[in-house]
């Protein structure tokens, strides 16, 4: 309490964090190779177009066997050519809290998108979306899974992506200003 006081007569007030506009959620399986890749893209696309931290992000797999662990090597080596950067990423799982807490959780295919749907509670499914129904350059309706693959895989999916999160912003910038406009 006196410290409150006495922060308070000098002008320091606590800085207290603004609540982000929108929140995404990119998800896989493992969260390792796609998801971890997707986050840190958008997140960079988030920062060059001026949207931090009014948009925020975050990444998570439908299944538990590599929380706590580091993107896949070889994720990271190829987006780190790319000047992205996923060494401080983790795995986790999907929880029942994210279909609250995100605006938007994309999978990256069908088979993910179908266990988020078991999951997700009615009142939230209209949350739930393929990240490839944002592409513009690419066809292909689901980001493929490279942890099998070679490194072209890893190249392939930054390419899908990069892609798929560029046109993303353009579709959040949309909603947003719609939000303002019916203020």
């Amino acid at each position: 309490m006196i410290a409150s006081i006495i922060r308070n007569a000098l002008g320091l007030r606590a800085r207290r964090r603004a609540e982000p506009d929108f929140r995404v959620l990119f998800v896989c399986m493992g969260n390792v190779c796609r998801s971890p890749t997707a986050e840190a893209v958008f997140r960079r696309q988030v920062e060059v177009a001026g949207l931090a931290p009014a948009v925020q992000c975050a990444s998570a797999g439908t299944h538990d066997f590599h929380v706590g662990s580091s993107p896949d090597g070889r994720a990271r080596a190829a987006a780190l050519r790319r000047g992205y950067d996923l060494s401080r990423l983790r795995g986790r799982h999907v929880s029942d809290d994210d279909f609250e807490r995100y605006d938007l959780i994309l999978a990256m295919d069908q088979h993910n998108m179908s266990f988020l749907m078991q999951r997700c509670p009615p009142h939230r499914q209209d949350r739930l979306k393929l990240l490839m129904e944002f592409a513009r350059r690419h066809q292909a309706p689901e980001v493929p899974d490279p942890y099998y693959g070679s490194a072209q895989a890893f190249e392939l999916v930054l390419d899908m992506v990069e892609d798929a999160c560029s046109a993303l912003i353009d579709h959040i910038r949309t909603i947003r200003a719609n939000k303002t406009q019916a203020k």
